[in-house]
């Protein structure tokens, strides 16, 4: 199996201000559309509204897979299309495929084999909507991390001892998932391994959760680069582009974007970079973001 663009959605149309410069708002979903409680609030949710009919594009850029977005996106009430486990997937609500990224069999179970001992904190993610699109050994290190996660995502989770069983085609990513200082031993691990100059690794925290996800995809792949693709299909330029966002693997996502928005609760790392500030994601700051477009 390789990487494959599989459809060609319909362009956009014209949007139906012309003088509003931004033609397409990318946000990320948690920690920025989604507010503490896992919840889109009134005003996120009719700002996007208003920007949809205005004519503006929204896409959903998102760590989550494809299936375990939806709901999130199927709230709100028009048709878009979501990049979603990081930059691997590019699809729409209705399940049109216009991009794929997977990452090389070989280089996963080289990736397992170098990181023997995070076995119990691995998920292997493969482009699937059954049991098996999420491989695991077992559960027991990751409960004390993710367990509302693993909770929604039980149907879908296959246990394979070992992992690299599982490898029979190339998956969309593997994850290591753990506490904050877990993950730090797990990023020198990768560094020494000599497989993170052949991938890509991205990380999302939430140190309040005392939470870490170190996510590794093909070479290449991340929101950035898929955004780009999508926006370069739209024919608009990245100054037409508007991208929220609050954690570390936003960053390509918001460097590529003309107009970059990073949240009240944004980590520090993007905090540094001189960014547009917007409100945080327990005070509507995705709401505050798109005003500041739509006047």
């Amino acid at each position: 199996m390789t990487n494959s663009s599989l459809k060609s959605p319909t362009p956009i149309a014209e949007a139906a201000s012309p003088a509003c410069s931004i033609r397409l708002i990318a946000t990320d979903i948690d920690g920025t559309l989604l507010n503490p409680q896992f919840q889109i609030s009134a005003d996120d949710l009719n700002a996007l509204r208003r920007a949809h009919d205005t004519g503006i594009e929204i896409v959903l850029v998102t760590g989550r897979r494809h299936t375990f977005a939806l709901p999130i996106a199927q709230q709100l009430g028009f048709d878009l299309w979501l990049i979603s486990s990081n930059g691997a997937v590019t699809r729409s609500l209705s399940g049109e495929t216009f991009h794929r990224d997977f990452m090389p069999c070989q280089i996963c179970r080289e990736l397992c084999e170098a990181m023997q001992a995070f076995r119990g904190n691995t998920v292997l993610t493969f482009d699937r909507e059954t049991k098996g699109a999420i491989v695991i050994e077992h559960l027991d290190d990751l409960n004390l991390s993710i367990r509302r996660w693993l909770e929604k995502n039980m149907p879908y989770i296959e246990f394979v001892v070992p992992l690299e069983k599982a490898l029979t085609t190339d998956p969309l990513q593997a994850m290591f998932c753990g506490s904050m200082a877990r993950m730090s031993e797990a990023l020198a691990a990768l560094d020494a391994s000599g497989v993170g100059n052949r991938v890509t690794i991205l990380r999302t925290e939430y140190p309040d959760r005392n939470l870490s996800m170190i996510d590794v995809l093909n070479a290449g792949c991340s929101k950035g680069h898929a955004l780009q693709r999508w926006a370069i299909y739209r024919g608009l330029r990245r100054e037409q582009v508007m991208a929220i966002g609050d954690n570390h693997n936003d960053v390509e996502m918001l460097e590529f974007a003309g107009h970059p928005v990073i949240m009240g609760n944004a980590c520090e790392e993007l905090r540094g970079r001189g960014w547009n500030l917007t409100l945080g994601n327990d005070c509507g700051g995705v709401a505050a973001a798109v005003a500041g477009v739509l006047g």
